[in-house]
């Protein structure tokens, strides 16, 4: 990657974009190569992109066109501007450089049309296959950029991803509710005698809480899982599932019963820094080398 065609200005770009919206993913590229961590950016600079089509829209048309825009672009079909995209350019980049499968990237971008629209999260189900192809398969392309693929490391990404998928839904209760849009499913919610006008209204009903503590103890039994398999994975690739290591916490802080889930949380860039350094030089995800910034 660092003989093909680009440019420092897309460079800097892809790593803005990380870092003003996805920042502890940013902050965990600082414990890897400068190489390997210029294509995790391109890779995250991506997420970005295709995660806030829903932000930069007012109406689903748009959006589907935008998310069409990128599914062209990584089938070799798009038209105008590909070489002068900075995170598409990265990107093409990071795919040809190590060798990523198209698929997931492609499936990722499908999977996020959810987002465009106000239909509900209807099922347990249907939010771990929506996490699967999001969140995991981040995860897993990541790895691939530090170390050979394996069954171990897929099997690693899938639960690492569901169990930042399943935080990251209930840290955004605040947002979505806001603009009507329901992650947390309907079959939790009907399970415990809530529905979705009863979160769109804003109040932290004991239902609800009751959804979110079962949904907070699936992310967690994914998180114990996830930490027990980083053991069995060669440790130049654990960098990649660093974004873990403030998720314990985050669930805990959630499941106190004095926790308001619809007061929005910002956790410090210190702080999350701070995490990820110490974890960086624990047992769990030291690599084979001594970790160190590299801005």
């Amino acid at each position: 990657m660092s003989g093909a065609p680009g440019h420092p200005d897309a460079v800097a770009f892809c790593a803005e974009l990380v870092r003003s919206h996805d920042f502890p993913r940013y902050a965990a590229t600082l414990f890897v190569s400068p190489l390997q961590r210029r294509g995790l950016l391109a890779l995250y600079a991506f997420n970005v992109e295709i995660a806030r089509v829903r932000e930069a829209v007012s109406q689903p048309l748009p959006g589907e066109i935008r998310l069409q825009w990128w599914s062209d672009m990584l089938a070799g079909k798009a038209h105008g501007g590909v070489e002068g995209h900075p995170v598409a350019t990265e990107l093409l980049a990071a795919i040809e450089h190590w060798e990523l499968p198209v698929a997931p990237l492609a499936r990722l971008i499908d999977e996020h049309q959810f987002d465009l629209y106000n239909d509900p999260m209807p099922t347990m189900a249907a939010l771990e296959g929506y996490a699967n192809d999001t969140s995991s398969a981040l995860l897993g392309l990541a790895a691939r950029m530090l170390g050979p693929p394996s069954e171990a490391i897929d099997h690693l990404a899938r639960h690492a991803g569901l169990a930042l998928a399943f935080a990251q839904v209930i840290a955004g209760l605040p947002r979505d509710a806001s603009r009507r849009q329901l992650f947390v499913p309907l079959q939790l919610l009907a399970s415990h005698g809530s529905g979705m006008e009863e979160v769109f209204a804003g109040r932290p009903t004991p239902a609800i809480r009751a959804a979110l503590v079962e949904l907070i103890g699936e992310a967690e039994r994914h998180l114990a899982t996830a930490m027990r398999l980083l053991a069995e994975v060669p440790p130049q690739v654990r960098p990649a599932f660093l974004p873990l290591a403030p998720i314990g916490r985050v669930l805990k802080r959630m499941s106190r019963p004095d926790a308001d889930p619809y007061q929005p949380h910002v956790r410090s860039r210190l702080s999350t820094l701070w995490t990820l350094w110490r974890a960086s030089r624990s047992k769990i995800f030291k690599g084979s080398r001594s970790s160190q910034f590299a801005d």
